[in-house]
């Protein structure tokens, strides 16, 4: 307490200390510095700054957004407007509260990403137990001639049916205690992959709540997978048992039944996880293919300087284009998808605004020389901002392709052109048309931007372009260069490029990655379900196809039968899991980029890749199938 510390050149007084682990929504600040503003030079027209509150016991949202727009009522009258601002404006803007809980403001839209989640998690376990029904129905129908005489010896079928479904609950729980034992390490693998957005990674943990789910999710899955078996074993039809399964019989279709039911089911849902997994997939390769107004992000260093004057910009730009390997080096206000955006009112000397008309908002940026050029960013039109523009304070500004089209129709159009901040400002001509920049994220549409020449900025941030982007030494010789201007200037976020526009599509790689782990795990299953569904119908028909081939029969035309009765389970599942997905993958519309929930690539892909997995995983049984010996087939029990 009460100790200096220099920030940003000047000495400030140390007056508290928070815990260590404080946060505020989802930053976790090592400083904070207090709000200073001059009333006497507060205006109407800036609404940059979001503030918090606690409501008083009892008030409603709805009560509070009442109280504050008759409060924005007497701004006028309290506050002088902005420069080329007057009453009709702010009428015609008709500005109104937004009070939201600050549970939704912390947590956005990552929800839906969560529930995506989840889902896909939920139809792995369904498929794993549709497995080990199978598997748990294989063991059943073994036992069914043990069941019927303990049947026939007084065992009630509530008896039979309770002993079934404790082994398959023990079962169950097994499993729920060694998937905790993965869990452990998964976390640690999840917050890896998570993405930034994603609040309080931090915090996620095995708590109480999650062994209780874990306890309750696995008794269920045990009950599930444990009911085919005791429905199929111990119904109606128990006493049967005591007189099947002689060498005189060979296994009926009836068999099999339940079981190939369990097989499409898994086809089925390991489809619908496939196409979730293929759409991201496709999601991904488009936003690979967008030019968002940079090139080679590995080799481009960012970072942020408060520098009090444009005299030390130059400077410091031309001492850190001596750092051996810098081949350019440009300065902005921001860099595409670093989160600091300026958006205000733009009028063009070529349109016509009714009296109080504000035109629409645009986004505002201040960039320096060799800006655009050291991003990668090709100039559509016209010349770039120089030192010379800067310090003499010229009124000349740049624009974005896309704001070019819209205002003038194309970029050479937009040459020689006169646009403003407001009514009373003096005109800025338009001498340059730079590339379009994504700067809300690669999926998002490039927005229209206005770059003005770089003047006195409280804070910017700087570019280098370097094959040395991003190491050590690099920062190093960065930080020995800035000193030597002016020792107390510290640096901030040093990163690549590549680590900005990584975290920009960190949803969608996260996303895919969990999807793709599910689907890999849900085609496994499955092709794991077909192959025991055929091995085991070629055991319980040894007998029949024995006699098949004494009669005569081809061992291609064995083999044959088993591939078509494993191609017809995993088709019947195609067609279901595509009836299925169509509509459940409309629910990801909100993660994904130029590509159509219904995109008939993705479906024909996963349809094919799924059904030649059936095929594969039905033919080793298969061909077993049509090597049996006959006299050894026809003596088999």
């Amino acid at each position: 307490m009460g100790r200096s510390i220099r920030v940003d050149g000047d000495a400030r007084e140390v007056i508290g200390v928070l815990p260590a682990d404080f946060r505020f929504m989802n930053l976790q600040p090592s400083l904070l510095l207090p709000f200073q503003f001059n009333r006497k030079d507060a205006m109407v027209g800036n609404f940059s700054y979001p503030s918090s509150a606690r409501l008083k016991s009892g008030v409603t949202l709805e009560q509070a957004s009442a109280d504050l727009a008759r409060i924005l009522k007497m701004l006028p009258d309290k506050f002088r407007l902005a420069p080329g601002m007057n009453r009709n404006i702010i009428e015609e803007a008709r500005m109104a509260p937004r009070i939201q809980p600050l549970k939704d403001e912390v947590i956005g839209d990552i929800g839906k990403v969560l529930w995506v989640l989840m889902a896909t998690i939920g139809i792995v376990l369904f498929i794993a137990c549709a497995n080990v029904a199978n598997l748990m129905l294989v063991r059943v129908e073994g036992r069914q001639r043990e069941i019927a005489v303990r049947a026939a010896l007084g065992a009630s079928r509530m008896q039979i049916a309770r002993e079934l479904l404790l082994e398959s609950a023990v079962l169950g729980l097994a499993g729920g205690v060694l998937g905790l034992g993965v869990a452990a390490g998964a976390i640690a693998l999840l917050q890896a992959l998570a993405p930034p957005s994603l609040p309080r990674l931090e915090e996620i943990d095995l708590d109480a709540p999650v062994l209780a789910f874990t306890a309750g999710l696995s008794v269920l899955a045990g009950v599930l997978f444990g009911l085919i078996p005791v429905l199929k074993c111990a119904g109606p039809s128990l006493e049967q048992g005591i007189h099947g399964g002689g060498r005189t019989m060979s296994e009926g279709r009836e068999r099999h039944r339940a079981r190939g039911v369990l097989v499409v089911v898994q086809v089925a849902l390991a489809l619908v996880l496939l196409i979730g997994a293929g759409l991201m997939t496709r999601t991904r390769q488009a936003l690979q293919r967008v030019e968002p107004g940079f090139t080679q992000p590995t080799e481009l260093m960012t970072l942020r300087i408060s520098i009090p004057n444009v005299r030390m910009q130059e400077e410091i730009t031309r001492r850190l284009q001596s750092i051996p390997g810098v081949h350019s080096v440009g300065m902005a206000n921001s860099v595409p998808t670093d989160g600091n955006n300026n958006n205000d009112a733009l009028w063009a000397e070529t349109k016509a605004y009714r009296d109080g008309e504000i035109p629409p908002v645009r986004r505002y940026k201040y960039v320096g020389p060799a800006y655009f050029s050291t991003m990668g960013n090709p100039l559509k039109a016209g010349r770039d901002v120089t030192w010379q523009d800067i310090h003499s304070e010229r009124p000349v500004v740049m624009v974005s392709e896309s704001l070019a089209i819209e205002l003038w129709g194309s970029a050479q159009a937009a040459l020689g052109k006169r646009i403003r901040e407001n009514p009373k400002e003096s005109w800025q001509e338009v001498i340059g048309v730079a590339g379009n920049e994504r700067d809300n994220g690669a999926e998002r549409a490039a927005p229209p931007i206005v770059y003005f020449p770089m003047g006195a900025r409280p804070s910017l941030a700087f570019v280098l372009r370097t094959p040395r982007a991003g190491t050590e030494a690099l920062l190093t010789e960065i930080r020995q260069q800035i000193a030597a201007v002016n020792p107390d200037l510290p640096i901030a976020s040093p990163r690549t490029m590549q680590a900005l526009y990584a975290r920009s599509m960190a949803r969608t790689s996260f996303t895919l990655t969990i999807l793709s782990i599910a689907a890999g795990m849900a085609l496994l299953l499955g092709v794991i379900g077909i192959y025991g569904v055929i091995s085991y119908a070629v055991t319980q028909r040894t007998r029949e196809i024995g006699i098949r081939l004494a009669l005569g029969a081809q061992q291609g035309s064995v083999r044959a039968m088993f591939l078509r009765y494993a191609l017809t389970l995993a088709a019947v599942g195609v067609v279901c899991g595509l009836a299925a997905a169509m509509p459940l993958s409309r629910l990801m519309s909100s993660l994904l980029f130029e590509v159509s929930p219904a995109d008939p690539t993705t479906y024909a892909a996963v349809a094919a890749t799924l059904v030649g997995a059936a095929a594969l995983a039905a033919y080793l049984p298969a061909r077993r199938a049509s090597n049996v010996e006959p006299m050894s087939a026809l003596r088999a029990e």
